[in-house]
This record gives C-alpha cells, sequence and structure tokens, in this order.
C-alpha cells in the first residue's frame, strides 16, 4: 500500500503536535539552526573601505585567499617574496590590489612594508593582517639535523609571525581589525620531525595570548588549522630532494643506525602519505580564512579540510599511545629498531 508524501508529513505533524516533549525539541533545534545559520552567514560588509595584509602571496593559500578578497571588494596588500610571484598575482586581479616584496625574516623588509601600507590605509588602519608566509623543509627524523635546520623554519613561520604582528599593531588598533595566523593541523600533532610542527606549535601558543591580550582593544584573532593540501609546501619533490641532502651529509654510524634500505623506505612511505592525504581543493582553506575577515563573529580556529575534522584533530586528543602507533604505521622504524624487535 503506497503512502502518499502529503499524507506521511500530516501523520507525523500529528503525532509530534500530540507530544509537547517532542514539540519542544524539534523548536529547539529549529530556532539553533537558524540562529547558527544566521550567525555564521552575517557579514561585516562595506569591504571596500577595508584594507587587508596577506604574507605569502606567490602561491597557494595566499596567492588564492588575495584574488577572493580581492573580487569581494577589499583593497589587498598581497606580500610576496619573489617577483615573478608579485608579477603574476597582479596580472590576474584588479588595480585596487597592491602587491610588493616582503622577507618576514628581515626587519628591514618588514619596516618598509609597514611603512607602505601605513600610507595605503590612513587614519582607517588596519582592517586585517593574515600570516600565511611559511616553509616546511629541513623536515627529517631529529637526528639527521642541526640546529640551523630547526632556525631556517623557525625564522619564518613563527618568529617572523611575531614580527610582522608586532610591527602591524598599532595599525590593527586603529581599525579594531582582524589577525589571522595561518598554524596547521600539526600544530596540535607533532607527525615529523624537524621545525615545522614546532613552529606551528607555538604559532598556536602566541594567536592564543595575542587574542586575549587584544580582545581589550577589539582586535579579534583566529587560528587556520589546515589538514594536508597540495601546495608548494607539500610538494613530494622538494622535500625528497631536501631529504636526500640530510641523509648524504649524515655521519656513517648514523646511516647504519637506520640500516642501508631507510631512506628509500622513508621516501617511498612519505610520497604515498603525501600522495594519499594531500586534498587539491585549497578552497577549503581559503573559505576559512574569507570567513575570518569578513564574518560579523569570527571563530577562534577553523579546522580546514576533512582529514583535519575527522581523523587528525580527533586524534591529538588521544592517548599519546594511540598516536604513536599511527605514526608507526605511516613511516618505516629504522634498522635497529627491528632487530631488537
Amino acid at each position: 500500500m503506497r503512502v502518499s508524501t502529503e499524507q506521511l508529513v500530516k501523520d507525523s505533524l500529528e503525532i509530534i503536535l500530540s507530544n509537547p516533549g517532542w514539540s519542544l525539541v524539534i523548536f529547539l533545534l529549529a530556532y539553533v539552526a537558524i540562529w547558527w545559520y544566521i550567525r555564521e552567514s552575517s557579514e561585516v560588509g562595506a569591504f571596500g573601505q577595508k584594507h587587508v595584509v596577506i604574507t605569502g602571496c606567490d602561491s597557494g593559500f595566499g596567492n588564492l585567499l588575495a584574488r577572493q578578497l580581492d573580487k569581494k571588494g577589499f583593497h589587498v596588500v598581497a606580500a610576496c617574496l619573489t617577483e615573478k610571484g608579485a608579477a603574476d598575482l597582479s596580472s590576474l586581479t584588479s588595480p585596487r590590489l597592491k602587491t610588493l616584496l616582503l622577507d618576514v625574516t628581515d626587519t628591514e623588509s618588514i619596516r618598509r612594508t609597514v611603512e607602505f601600507v601605513s600610507k595605503e590605509v590612513g587614519e582607517r588602519g588596519l582592517w586585517g593582517l593574515v600570516n600565511n608566509a611559511g616553509r616546511s623543509t629541513p623536515v627529517a627524523p631529529s637526528d639527521w639535523l642541526q640546529l640551523e635546520d630547526f632556525q631556517k623554519i623557525l625564522d619564518v613561520n613563527l618568529v617572523g609571525v611575531i614580527e610582522v604582528t608586532l610591527q602591524f599593531l598599532p595599525l590593527l588598533k586603529k581599525a579594531k581589525g582582524r589577525v589571522v595566523n595561518v598554524a596547521s593541523i600539526m600544530g596540535r600533532l607533532s607527525l615529523t620531525g624537524g621545525g615545522y610542527c614546532l613552529s606551528k606549535w607555538g604559532v598556536e601558543a602566541f594567536s592564543d595570548s595575542l587574542r586575549r591580550d587584544m580582545q581589550h582593544f577589539g582586535i579579534q584573532v583566529s587560528i587556520i588549522e589546515p589538514g594536508f593540501f597540495k601546495t608548494a609546501v607539500t610538494r613530494t619533490d622538494l622535500i625528497e630532494a631536501d631529504v636526500r641532502r640530510l641523509w648524504t651529509g649524515l655521519p656513517q654510524e648514523v646511516r647504519d643506525s637506520y640500516g642501508p634500505t631507510y631512506f628509500d623506505d622513508y621516501i617511498k612511505a612519505q610520497n604515498f602519505s603525501l600522495d594519499l592525504l594531500c586534498s587539491p581543493d585549497i578552497s577549503k582553506v581559503t573559505r576559512c580564512m574569507e570567513h575570518a575577515l569578513s564574518a560579523c563573529t569570527p571563530k577562534t580556529r577553523y579546522s580546514a579540510g576533512w582529514d583535519a575534522k575527522f581523523f587528525w584533530l580527533p586524534l591529538s586528543y588521544c592517548p599519546s599511545f594511540v598516536s604513536d602507533f599511527v605514526m608507526s604505521v605511516l613511516l618505516p622504524p629504522p634498522k635497529a629498531t627491528t632487530q631488537r624487535m
């Protein structure tokens, strides 16, 4: 016997209305859903009067975000590391978008950028600062690295973020603006040796303290925690070349402790994991950044990507032995470990 849709809806409504408890639950759920939708979709408006500075715009997240915000009407100042990156971006955007060269490890370069932006924004101040510039290499087992290998990453990913932010704070205070710092799911879960995970944990901590300090001045701070995406940071050829450089320079004693096949096994496992995990849709990240800059109520943290939301973030709350086991599956053990087993 067929039951029409109209009859099914009618019967369902009768059941709900005959039970006050269910009616209240349905009403509350509908109210929360509507409230949440309005809250998430409400925007500040007047984008044409707002300036946003983005670092690391040569490619990847920064490049796409600059183009998105330009289309939305923001006045974007896109900071690139190379002249080619700046020229390529300018060719894809409106004349409203300005590009400049910025090395976040160079204090003088940061000072020149702040001077330029100060002239652009005038008394309105700076609405948004997106600290996106970053690097991932050198990344390898810890005993393959020297102190300078850690410093190379920390200088860009952490110290650079701190110095750029501190220099721009007076302009951000004027506009009661936004700071958007790009961390990573590896700021929650240390997946590999080297400075990358350290730097992203540092960005998380700096952002939390900055948010609490600056909330009194109307500045809102958001943290972006992407999962794995196909960008220059995850290019397997660049990572492999750098790991090969490190392996070649190791003392023979260290190489022997890992075994003759370890390097090849490590590269195969790393490339397999990155090819499997990295999503090509980087707009999942830039949409989070855009929301943090344009929403009336930006979130404190944005987990970008399904792997971040449903795998890495839950894994970060698990006991350490669980995450250790997952990493032991993803990467090969050294020869010394297999011999003990």
